[in-house]
């Protein structure tokens, strides 16, 4: 009804419920964009119509009593005495963006099968306020694949409509079960190429009356909305600074992340910086545009996250790693817990006492604020990587969403590890490769493998172009993929990039409001803890220190001739770490 006119949720509660529920509005403006908030007994809303009336002006209403719904009402003139002590909240509805959503070319599913929209009750909770909590409700719209980016660019700054999506794939990330079993609404069929798109709803709100158990409260009808004079087109919009775009990140589960234009070029500008070809040999020619990126958003939604790292190069010495790895793998590991993620650090039996000594060491001189768990993993049985990954060896329930290979021995095609000198190095090494192969099988982990010369765990993405030209690269050439490859002229380097990139994503308003569903407050009051996460020079030395006092010593890139910008290899570090940071902070 009244198509390209401005809609709205109703709530309706009792006044001493009132500031409390604007607080939780407030605190989940995601779903809850608060229109207007009426005085007691005020039954027009001058700023939304000319001439409304609450009790007539929605089609169908619904009548809550200690959070039951116990009557639906097509009008509340009956309440008209109870009402003088309630008070009306009109808050934002994404029917509001429909029109605009056509006008561009996305074909909207519900309008074109003359329905309601699907909503849904997810498992994402809102925050709490003193009286009102409750899981977000969501609103979804199956959109073409190719559409995905300007659905969302059409509806980001409509805020007041809930602007941009929640979330963008598979709806078992939300806690979503069954499309088909529908919470509000109608089912929507999906065509072949559609996408499900999830956006925040006021609806939410509805569930919060629910949990509240008010002794009686009114709301209207899920698509029974009220309908203001505003035209779509008057509806305010907020482009900000930011333009935000679309990247597919996993394909089981479907999941696709959103972040600005401006963030995307800062991190392709990190991928730039660690992308110089020490010595030159040819690893420039294994990168792959936007690797760092779509790691980096997959690694921002993952809650828990395993680090391996250890190349034994120097196999006739005691201990038989070098420093590259270790410090990349440390500064991924102290900003994903500035973000709190779960980390720990998985590697050679043989090693864990040396890795404790690094990391207890590096907690003393600050480079991390708390200790990284240190775990080895032994391949016992056939599905002994499945047990380790997941609860019990079940594959819906795993223990880590992200898998990150550093500077590790990746295992060739003939099933051993080689250096860059192709000698095999097999005995040294334990098979954690096999924890990347059983991912694969386990939705919901994805990996990422880090290196600098195509031998590592994880380049098997890229043994094509390892074996074409890298010397050595036909024997030597890791033949295990991870679901990305970042390569950077130093390994540690393309470790300092990932958590730089981190940090930009996290410091993006468009990702971090994505990340937590629009729901409760911004994090980016914590950006000052993630500024002092950052990796910097002095961390470098002081890690680089720590390793030389454990004996550890230097990998082959440090003793290759070579300038960038004039510099000698040993300052090229220090410029290098310079310039991811003077790029991401800028």
């Amino acid at each position: 009804m009244s198509e390209g006119y401005k809609q709205a949720n109703i709530i309706i509660l009792h006044k001493s419920l009132a500031d409390d529920f604007e607080k939780f509005c407030h605190g989940n403006d995601g779903p809850l964009p608060l229109l207007y908030r009426s005085k007691p007994g005020e039954w027009k809303c001058p700023t939304l119509s000319t001439d409304s009336d609450i009790r007539t002006d929605c089609l169908q209403y619904r009548k809550y009593e200690n959070g039951v719904c116990t009557e639906i009402l097509t009008n509340l003139k009956e309440y008209s005495e109870q009402l003088k002590d309630m008070v009306t909240f009109y808050l934002g509805c994404s029917f509001t963006f429909e029109k605009a959503v056509q006008k561009v070319g996305v074909p909207v599913r519900n309008v074109e099968q003359k329905c309601n929209v699907s909503m849904y009750k997810t498992a994402v909770p809102c925050c709490d306020s003193e009286y009102f909590h409750c899981n977000l409700v969501v609103s979804m719209r199956p959109v073409p694949k190719d559409k995905l980016e300007t659905v969302v660019q059409t509806t980001y700054p409509m805020k007041k409509s809930h602007g941009a999506p929640v979330h963008i794939g598979n709806p078992g990330l939300l806690g979503i079960k069954d499309l088909s079993n529908v919470d509000y609404g109608d089912e929507v069929q999906a065509h072949s190429e559609d996408v499900p798109v999830f956006w925040a709803c006021g609806v939410t709100g509805v569930e919060a009356i629910v949990n509240c158990k008010a002794s009686l409260a009114f709301t209207h009808s899920p698509g029974y909305m009220f309908i203001t004079d505003l035209k779509d087109e008057d509806a305010e919009v907020d482009y900000g600074k930011e333009i935000p775009e679309v990247y597919h990140i996993c394909q089981n589960p479907l999941h696709y992340s959103i972040t600005s234009a401006a963030a995307v070029q800062k991190i392709r500008r990190l991928e730039e910086i660690i992308g110089v070809d020490p010595g030159e040999r040819g690893v420039k020619y294994l990168c792959s545009w936007d690797e760092l990126l779509k790691a980096c958003l997959s690694i921002s939604h993952a809650h828990s996250v395993l680090i391996t790292t250890g190349f034994p190069t120097h196999f006739n010495y005691e201990p038989p790693e070098e420093t590259d790895g270790p410090p990349g793998a440390i500064a991924m590991a102290a900003m994903l817990k500035a973000l709190g993620k779960n980390i720990a650090i998985v590697t050679d039996q043989r090693a864990i006492d040396l890795n404790e000594k690094v990391i207890k060491e590096a907690v003393k001189q600050g480079i991390l604020k708390t200790p990284v768990p240190v775990i080895s993993y032994q391949s016992d049985s056939a599905d002994s990587a499945l047990h380790f990954l997941c609860e019990d060896g079940n594959p819906e329930k795993p223990k880590f969403s992200h898998l990150i290979a550093i500077e590790r021995a990746g295992m060739a095609a003939d099933g051993n590890y080689y250096n860059a000198q192709k000698i095999n190095i097999k005995h040294l090494v334990d098979p954690i490769d096999e924890l990347f192969l059983a991912a694969r099988s386990v939705p919901g982990i994805t990996t990422t493998g880090i290196g600098d010369g195509g031998n590592e765990l994880g380049m098997g993405k890229i043994k094509e172009a390892v074996k074409k030209y890298i010397q050595n690269g036909e024997i030597i050439a890791c033949d295990v993929e991870a679901d990305f490859a970042v390569v950077a002229g130093v390994s540690n380097w393309g470790g300092y990039a990932v958590a730089c990139a981190l940090y930009i994503l996290n410091t993006c308003e468009v990702h971090e409001c994505y990340l937590r569903k629009a729901v409760g407050f911004s994090r980016l009051s914590e950006k000052v803890s993630w500024t002092s996460a950052l990796p910097s020079v002095v961390k470098e030395e002081k890690l680089l220190n720590i390793l030389q006092q454990h004996q550890v010593r230097s990998g082959i890139t440090a003793s290759l001739a070579m300038e960038v910008d004039g510099l000698p290899f040993y300052d090229t570090h220090s410029f290098i770490i310079e310039k991811l940071l003077e790029e991401t902070l800028k």
